[in-house]
């Protein structure tokens, strides 16, 4: 008999990972949350998500994974948990989620297809000359940095540098459409968030910067096919793996995709990493003491200590048990990165902040499995070039308390004020 039959329904849990006020929270908040849920309820059952652009279920809602060994468990099992019935917390029109998710929100045979394609594209030259890029933009942007003063650290430093990276690297050359860009990629992952909504209705922001994004991208495509250029674009309209091509439809997903993901998460970990090493002055110590030797050990730190990614869907696919929960096909399964981030089980004195901290096996790239991120490797180009800049030519930088953005996909820092003291 299947467990669908056989099984109701556990109560939705006491400690509610679902409202807004929830999210509202700050990230030490919410992990004494997720320390509970860690400890006596590893796999817990809430109603759906506040703010949701579709109407929930009555009787819905989705099981929430905060282990560490369970999340790796889940992302490493597409059969049983899959991505191609979404991604997010909220209920996403199926038309927004595969315009704008890519490979991300797909399971084989397709994601294997659109991954590799997508790959072929990143030749070694190609990488090559991204790294050279991102260095020359970071140097840049602390020349610009010494010049301005103290200001808002987001808005000329953190922002700055994966929009640059990513214009730069598929090819977006004039400036209004580098600013439509970048207005329309804060939208999309900023619709629940009253300040930048300005009045409008979530499904309206979302669809707008949608179809501003994907509207870049299909320009972008057409000119390049006419005219090849030494950019990604290029590359990804002239990709072909085993006879097959990329559609204009996969390459403006794709470009959604870098647009959103590859900007807000490296973005998000420049900032907090810098507020962290405000706050722990012998960590920026030890780190510029021997930079070039630490900062790849330091990474994964930046990276652990930012869960920039708060959380991630999968759909059961057959009804199946996990900690001893039973879980029915069709079902959420929502993965809380943050929470396996500080999983006192993987991590010793997880709320320290150590940049010798290894082994490190942190999960904010994903938890394993073919959903791995596939745009790590330059995240972490990013993030050695720019604090190599900041920690040389303006040591002694500080930044003041952030301002967070609401929303539980990704853990957001609006604004953050710093001061240069450079005398």
């Amino acid at each position: 008999m299947s467990l669908t039959t056989e099984h109701a329904r556990p109560s939705y849990d006491p400690v509610s990972l679902s409202p807004l006020s929830f999210w509202a929270k700050s990230p030490a908040e919410r992990e004494e949350d997720y320390a509970v849920l860690r400890r006596e309820r590893p796999v817990s059952w809430h109603p759906p998500a506040e703010g949701s652009m579709m109407p929930p279920q009555e009787g819905g809602g989705f099981w929430a994974v905060t282990r560490h060994a369970d999340i790796a468990a889940v992302s490493k099992d597409p059969e049983t948990f899959c991505s191609g019935e979404g991604i997010q917390m909220e209920d996403v029109p199926l038309d927004i989620l595969e315009a704008v998710s890519s490979f991300l929100a797909t399971d084989a045979p397709r994601h294997t297809k659109l991954r590799k394609l997508v790959s072929s594209a990143f030749t070694p030259k190609r990488v090559k000359k991204i790294e050279d890029q991102i260095k020359d933009q970071a140097r840049r942007l602390v020349d610009h940095l010494v010049e301005t003063g103290d200001c808002d650290f987001v808005e000329h430093v953190s922002r700055r540098l994966p929009q640059w990276t990513i214009f730069e690297m598929v090819g977006v050359e004039d400036q209004e459409t580098r600013e439509i860009a970048t207005h329309a990629a804060d939208g999309m992952v900023s619709w629940a968030d009253e300040d930048v909504r300005a009045g409008r209705e979530p499904a309206e922001l979302l669809t707008e910067s949608l179809m501003q994004l994907i509207n870049v991208a299909l320009d972008l495509a057409e000119a390049r096919r006419a005219e090849p250029r030494d950019d990604l674009m290029t590359n990804l309209v002239q990709a072909e793996v085993d006879g097959e091509s990329l559609t204009d439809e996969e390459i403006a997903a794709f470009f959604c995709l870098l647009s959103i993901a590859g900007n807000d998460t490296t973005r998000n970990t420049i900032s907090s990493t810098m507020r962290q090493l405000t706050l722990n002055p012998d960590q920026r110590a030890y780190l510029v003491e021997d930079y070039d030797a630490r900062i790849g050990t330091a990474i994964d730190e930046f990276v652990r200590w930012a869960t920039p990614v708060m959380t991630f869907r999968r759909t059961a696919t057959r009804d199946t048990e996990l900690q001893g929960q039973r879980i029915r096909e069709g079902d959420w399964v929502v993965l809380f990165y943050a929470s396996g981030n500080a999983d006192t089980e993987v991590f010793d004195e997880p709320g320290r902040f150590d940049l010798s901290r290894t082994p490190n096996p942190h999960i904010g790239f994903g938890g394993g499995g073919p959903h791995y991120c596939m745009g790590n490797q330059l995240a972490k180009a990013q993030l050695r070039a720019i604090f190599h800049e900041l920690l040389t030519r303006a040591p002694d930088i500080e930044a003041d308390e952030p301002v967070y953005l609401a929303g539980n996909f990704m853990q957001a820092i609006k604004s953050m004020p710093c001061r240069l003291n450079l005398g």
